[in-house]
């Protein structure tokens, strides 16, 4: 769902669509119109020109046809991008059998999902804390639970490893298009942008005043060539994550139980499945 959405959908519709359930027709669009072409040029679309230059008018103009005929087979822009998100879920890699143990089957979903927003860097402006609950989103779900099925891990476990590690990549590919985006406004990279600042940061720095700021600022940016490293940083955050799963899967190899209490008031059970975008 986008961000931008306004309105209230019809879940019953979105989901109709979503499941193909019933596919309409329009006599007016000739032969040929399907919820699958026209998901495909939105695709293309957002690809190409950004999710803001989406709009029902511009994919019926790439598809030579009426705006009236998209919406018979789609009611509006919103249910369009649930089905553009799930469409792409579904063309995701997901080999028969994952590689290695948990560790390294993790690692290989987080450079799976990376690839996705690389992809289609469009995806980081779509709404994901209400999923969009369609087959390929479910299997993509099921498919990543396995990664850390049978490991000692209980059933509220796995769906909070899926959602830290999901929710990292989805951080670094968000940071990592800020950069891309503010080089494309501003007509300079970050390299330029520092050393334009270079004298006077080197004017305040050689106070003394900030010793620490001053050597590690400096070995990031020798480093980096730039203030930021995109990739040091999912990289860097991966292994962490990891870390961090390693040491709940040690604790329940050991025998200890979860400790894992949750805010007063919350249900824990009643909460949903981990953000698979």
């Amino acid at each position: 769902m986008s961000k931008e959405r306004k309105g209230k959908i019809d879940p019953a519709r979105s989901l109709a669509i979503l499941w193909r359930t019933s596919e309409p027709t329009s006599r007016s669009a000739g032969p040929g119109l399907s919820v699958d072409r026209i998901v495909r040029a939105a695709v293309e679309i957002a690809d190409a020109e950004g999710i803001d230059a989406l709009t029902m008018r511009r994919v019926s103009e790439a598809l030579g046809v009426g705006t009236m005929s998209v919406y018979t087979y789609v009611p509006g822009k919103a249910e369009l991008l649930d089905v553009m998100v799930d469409t792409l879920y579904g063309e995701m890699k997901r080999p028969a059998e994952l590689p290695g143990g948990w560790r390294e089957r993790l690692e290989q979903i987080a450079r799976e999902n990376l690839e996705l927003y690389r992809a289609h860097p469009w995806l980081l402006r779509v709404e994901t804390s209400r999923p969009v609950l369609g087959p390929h989103l479910l299997a993509k779900y099921d498919y990543e639970l396995g990664a850390v099925a049978g490991i000692g891990l209980d059933d509220v476990e796995m769906d909070a490893v899926l959602t830290l590690l999901l929710g990292h990549v989805r951080s670094a590919a968000r940071a990592a298009l800020d950069v891309i985006d503010l080089e494309r406004r501003t007509g300079m990279t970050d390299g330029q942008w520092w050393q334009s600042h270079a004298p006077w940061l080197e004017q305040f720095m050689r106070s003394g005043s900030y010793p620490t700021a001053s050597r590690v600022g400096t070995a990031a940016g020798e480093a980096h060539g730039a203030a930021y490293g995109p990739e040091y940083a999912f990289e860097f955050g991966l292994q962490r994550v990891l870390d961090g799963i390693a040491v709940v899967v040690a604790e329940r190899s050991a025998g200890a139980g979860p400790d894992r209490p949750g805010p007063a008031g919350v249900d824990r059970a009643a909460t949903g499945p981990a953000d698979a975008g």
